[in-house]
């Protein structure tokens, strides 16, 4: 059979012979036994509940040995013997361009390149999955490859539920994951529900086909770092031989040395996975892998004597460094944490002195004891953050949970009032006031013919129209101009692609607009193929997360979920050519709601007009929460869009003198 053939067929006519299970690969951890003997039973009346009767016999007991050795039942056998990777779109079968170019972004999400954990379908974050197993695969691309124009395709945690009559202006796919009910909203529900088949975890663009590699967050954490180093440095005084330590080299925190590098400081980065580290390494991501302490502490002081821009993997545990370098008097200038501590349980977070062998045993077997020594660790790793701070070391949260997850430790990292912590979240100190409330955020897109000059003409396409942007700019968003027109310049000199031509660029709504109807024009004057225009989730509208993208929200309302929801319904009727809704995603179940989407440019007019429709939308909707929230940077952003925008009104707050209030209670 042709490629094009297998993607046509969905489940096969003929049971597949059993696979051997492939080794030498980055595995997902086993997950924990949480089943009870009748869910068990269950949970493979669900998973057979997608193959012929004559099948059940055989599958059974294949897929109950799965449950029972991994902890998930995620159909091995029916993995496609194809490559999984983002193909040249024109390879993919089908009359829907839109649902071509999704079946591309779902490839390039499952890419060995690409994503963490392929042979479980989890694009990274340890559990951040694209599909729950390969039969949920099958059976949506057979349906994406077979849809039209007047079809969507919704997937239940996914699950596709199937094809339902619709309109050419509506979304071609309808995605939501995890969405549970508040009250079943707990770390072990989400073990159990996926145990059973009925839910997933899609971590943020996972789950919504818009993971683009590491890149999806060099350029975010290079603008964080920079601005840290901006925070605490005089003005005259570079990032050069100075020390930002962290730890995790997966998924998303696998971009951290690249930023560095861009951001010319002295990246340390360690991981207790050394396929991830070695991964990394082979990839160009990060300059030297080291995994003795010793020569660690050596290359740590040779680069800062030597005022080097270098990044340094670590194979082993964070906690060791940070002590060890305080014992050898080592400044960090910067420290933070990106491991996946989201699942801290689950192979999110490995506590020191356990070797990641012994983790993974205990993860599975043991785990009551190793939620002990996580937390033991976690209060470790705190203590020896304190010497560092204590010092004049700029610590912050990085969004993953860190310091949530020690405070449930009892590590001391409250502030005086035993609310907040006593270090910010970046999101507080940068990426929060200098980016989200102006409407800056993490948009991308991937050149769907997988082209490198498609994507090079992408590029000078950006550049252009944001030094034409910049020009007209006013002074308070100079500075984010300034950095971002850098940033795209020097993309190609980077090397940032992995998997699919694409690109990141942290812009506001008019940048997003004008960079993407140039693109529009592009391809409808022959210059380059379609593109995919999308943003990380992390981004001024699309997710309530109280402890990292909301974290800046100060009138009470962090906790709501209003405006992810607001966001993806607006999105929906406004020309998206896919939504998303997630629970979960980069803090944890149950702790965040998000969402995303994705659109398709074909050098159409109806394309133009969506494009002018729903990116106007979907920026400036956080925007005007966040102005909402009384955050002044953003009632200066939406002021000045609703001066450009006579249909756009917006409720503005009034502001209350303090000493009104002082005397009232």
């Amino acid at each position: 059979m042709t490629f094009q053939e297998k993607i046509l067929q969905g489940i096969p006519n003929s049971l597949p012979i059993k696979k051997a299970y492939a080794k030498n690969i980055n595995r997902a951890p086993r997950r924990k036994d949480i089943l009870s003997t009748n869910e068990k039973q269950l949970a493979i009346r669900n998973a057979l509940r997608y193959f012929p009767k004559d099948w059940h016999q055989e599958l059974a007991a294949e897929f109950a040995q799965e449950l029972i050795n991994y902890g998930r039942i995620y159909m091995y056998r029916f993995k496609p013997n194809y490559q999984i990777y983002a193909r040249d779109i024109a390879e993919y079968p089908g009359e829907s361009l839109q649902a071509r170019a999704i079946i591309l972004m779902i490839h390039n999400n499952l890419d060995p390149e690409v994503a963490q954990h392929p042979e479980e379908l989890i694009t990274y974050g340890g559990n951040g999955s694209v599909f729950q197993n390969w039969a949920q695969y099958l059976l949506t691309v057979q349906y994406l490859a077979t849809m039209n124009d007047e079809q969507t395709l919704h997937l239940y945690s996914g699950h596709p539920m199937g094809l339902f009559p619709s309109s050419k202006s509506a979304p071609r796919v309808v995605v939501t994951n995890g969405m549970v009910i508040p009250n079943h909203s707990q770390p072990d529900d989400w073990e159990k529900f996926n145990a059973l088949g009925v839910s997933q975890y899609g971590q943020m663009t996972a789950g919504s086909f818009m993971y683009i590699g590491p890149q999806g967050i060099v350029h975010g954490t290079t603008i964080t770092v920079m601005n840290a180093f901006r925070q605490i440095l005089p003005k005259d005084e570079k990032p050069n031989g100075k020390i930002f330590l962290t730890s995790g080299l997966g998924g998303m925190s696998g971009a951290q040395p690249k930023a560095g590098n861009i951001a010319n400081c002295i990246t340390i980065c360690a991981e207790i996975n050394p396929k991830a580290a070695t991964k990394r390494h082979k990839q160009g991501w990060v300059d030297v892998l080291i995994d003795d302490m010793d020569k660690l502490v050596d290359k740590a002081k040779q680069a800062q004597r030597d005022n080097q821009v270098v990044s340094i993997a670590y194979i082993g545990n964070v906690v060791e460094i940070w002590e060890r370098f305080y014992e050898e008097n080592i400044y960090i200038h910067i420290g933070s944490d990106q491991t996946s501590l989201h699942i801290p349980w689950t192979g999110g977070y490995y506590p020191v002195d356990v070797s990641y062998e012994e983790s993974n045993r205990m993860i599975r077997e043991e785990p009551v004891l190793f939620k002990d020594k996580v937390q033991a660790s976690l209060r470790r790793h705190a203590a020896a953050i304190d010497k560092h701070t204590a010092k004049g070391t700029y610590f912050f949260d990085y969004g993953n949970a860190f310091l949530l997850e020690a405070s449930r430790a009892g590590a001391d990292v409250m502030a005086a009032n035993n609310i907040d912590f006593k270090y910010p979240s970046y999101v507080q100190d940068i990426l929060g006031p200098m980016f989200f409330d102006y409407g800056f955020g993490p948009f991308r897109w991937v050149c769907t013919s997988g082209k490198s000059e498609d994507l090079d003409t992408t590029d000078k396409i950006a550049a252009t129209v944001l030094q034409d942007i910049m020009e007209n700019s006013p002074e308070e968003i100079q500075l984010q101009m300034q950095d971002n027109i850098i940033w795209i310049k020097n993309a190609k000199k980077n090397k940032m692609v992995v998997g699919s031509q694409a690109r990141i660029l942290y812009a506001d709504a008019e940048g997003r607009l004008r960079i993407a109807e140039a693109f529009n024009n592009a391809i409808a004057s022959g210059k380059m193929g379609p593109v995919v225009i999308g943003r990380d989730h992390h981004d001024v509208s699309g997710t309530d997360s109280p402890y990292r993208e909301t974290s800046n929200i100060y009138d009470g309302s962090k906790f709501t979920a209003d405006m992810a929801i607001h966001n993806v319904i607006g999105d929906s009727f406004r020309g998206a050519t896919w939504v998303s809704i997630h629970n979960g995603g980069g803090v944890g179940w149950g702790e965040v709601i998000n969402g995303g989407f994705g659109m398709v440019l074909d050098g159409t007019g109806e394309a133009e007009a969506n494009l002018k429709n729903m990116l106007f939308y979907d920026v400036n909707n956080g925007i005007a929460r966040r102005s909402w929230a009384r955050n002044k940077e953003a009632t200066f952003a939406i002021k000045r869009e609703m001066k450009r925008s006579p249909n756009l009104k917006v409720t503005l707050p009034n502001l209350v003198e303090d000493t009104i209030l002082n005397k009232l209670f």
